[in-house]
C-alpha cells in the first residue's frame, strides 16, 4: 500500500451525515490519524460511484477480448464509479475482480434471453421457455447474487403487428424468480413494454431496468415494495433512432417507441415523486461508451430530479441496496474527492480531482 492520505474538506456519509476529516490507511477508512506524514487531499469526497447497469466485456458484437474489458473498467473507474454491478455479459469477467486496479465487480452473470427476441450474441438463448427457472438457478450459481432476466423484447414474427411482447409466460416467469430466490440470488430484468411489469411485480421481481412502460399503478406498487429501477436514460435517448429503424415495417413498434422517447423525462420525475427507489446504471457496452455514467446522471437530473438525490442514488443509496460499505472506520477506501459539491451540481461528477480506489491514488 502507499502513502497513507489525509481527507479534509466535507466528507459526506450518507443521508445527513458528514465528516471533516478522515484518513486512507492500508486500504481502509480510519477515523484515527496514523503516526507520521500523510499526503493531503481535499475537497467534497463521496463514497465511490456505483454503475449498476454496465458491461463489462460486451461490445456491439458481443464478448470483447480481455483487453478492450480492461479499457472499458479503467475508462469506468478514472469517472469516479468504483463498484459496478454488471448487468449481464457474454464475456467470463471473474478476472475483474481478482484486479486491484478495477473497479469492485457484483456480476449477474449472462442475459438469460430467447433465440430472435433480443441482440444476437448477446445472452443465453433459452430454446424452451420452460427452460427458464433451471437457468436462473445456474445463473445465481455463475453470479454474485444478481440474476438479469430479458423480460420483453420485439416479436418481429408478427409483421406489421409486430411489437414489444413478453419473452416468459407469467408462470414461467414466477417460478424462474423463485428459483433464484432459493438460490440466495436477486433477480432485475429489462423491461421496456407495460404488458411485462405485472407480470414481473406478481413474481417478486427485485428490481426493474429501464422501466419506460410503467404506469402510474405500476409506479405506487413499486414504490409500495420497495423495487428500485434503474431509467437508463441514455439508452432511452435512442428509441427515437430505434422507431426511425423501424419505419413502415413494424409501425405499432416504431410508434411505442416514439411515445416512450418522449415522455422519457416525465417518467423519471414520476419515479422519483412516487418515492421509487432509483439506482443510476449508464448501460455502457454495446452502443454507450464506458466512462458515461456522469452523463448519465446529468440527464437524471435535467429530468427533473434534485441533484443531491442524483448523487445519493448513485453513490451511498446504491451501496446500501447492494449491500455494499460506503464511508465508515474501517471500509474499504473507495472514494471519489471533488471541488465542488456535487450535490449542489451534478455537472462537477464529471471532473473528479481523485479518485482513491482500494486506498491507491488514481
Amino acid at each position: 500500500m502507499g502513502q497513507p492520505l489525509h481527507l479534509t474538506g466535507t466528507i459526506v456519509v450518507g443521508d445527513g451525515a458528514e465528516l471533516d476529516e478522515c484518513w486512507v490507511v492500508e486500504g481502509r477508512l480510519t477515523l484515527d490519524p496514523p503516526p507520521g506524514e500523510a499526503r493531503e487531499v481535499q475537497g467534497w469526497v463521496l463514497p465511490g460511484l456505483v454503475d449498476v447497469h454496465c458491461h463489462v466485456g460486451l461490445g456491439a458484437e458481443g464478448a470483447v477480448s480481455v483487453e478492450e474489458a480492461e479499457v472499458q473498467a479503467k475508462a469506468d473507474r478514472d469517472t469516479g464509479v468504483l463498484l459496478i454491478r454488471d448487468a449481464g455479459s457474454p464475456q467470463d469477467n471473474r478476472w475483474v475482480q481478482q484486479r486491484s486496479d478495477l473497479p469492485r465487480l457484483i456480476r449477474a452473470g449472462h442475459h438469460l434471453a430467447r433465440p430472435k427476441r433480443y441482440l444476437r450474441y448477446y445472452g443465453r438463448e433459452l430454446d424452451d421457455v420452460a427452460e427458464l427457472p433451471q437457468a436462473m438457478a445456474e445463473e445465481a450459481a455463475y453470479g454474485d447474487g444478481w440474476v438479469k432476466i430479458v423480460a420483453d423484447w420485439i416479436d418481429r414474427s408478427e409483421g406489421a403487428d409486430s411489437d414489444l411482447r413478453p419473452l416468459w409466460p407469467a408462470d414461467v416467469l414466477a417460478e424462474g424468480v423463485a428459483a433464484a430466490h432459493e438460490a440466495g440470488a436477486r433477480v432485475t430484468a429489462h423491461a421496456f413494454s407495460r404488458e411485462v411489469v405485472d407480470d414481473l411485480l406478481d413474481a417478486g421481481i427485485d428490481g426493474i431496468e429501464h422501466g419506460t412502460g410503467m404506469t402510474a399503478d405500476h409506479i405506487a406498487e413499486a414504490a409500495r415494495r420497495r423495487v428500485p429501477v434503474t431509467p437508463t436514460l441514455l439508452q432511452v435517448g435512442f428509441f427515437a433512432d430505434f422507431a426511425e429503424q423501424a419505419g413502415a415495417k413494424y409501425p405499432r413498434y416504431a410508434e411505442r417507441m416514439r411515445a416512450m422517447h418522449a415522455r422519457r423525462h416525465e417518467q423519471v420525475r414520476a419515479f422519483h415523486e412516487a418515492g421509487v427507489p432509483l439506482l443510476m446504471g449508464s448501460d455502457a457496452g454495446g452502443t454507450i461508451s464506458h466512462g458515461s455514467l456522469p452523463a448519465e446522471l446529468a440527464e437524471v437530473a435535467r429530468a427533473g430530479v434534485p441533484a443531491a438525490d442524483v448523487v445519493a442514488a448513485a453513490s451511498w443509496r446504491a451501496r446500501e441496496i447492494l449491500g455494499v460499505r460506503g464511508v465508515g472506520e474501517g471500509a474499504p477506501a473507495d472514494v471519489v474527492v471533488y471541488a465542488e459539491d456535487p450535490r449542489e451540481d451534478v455537472a462537477v461528477l464529471a471532473r473528479p480531482r481523485a479518485v482513491v480506489l482500494r486506498g491507491e491514488l488514481y
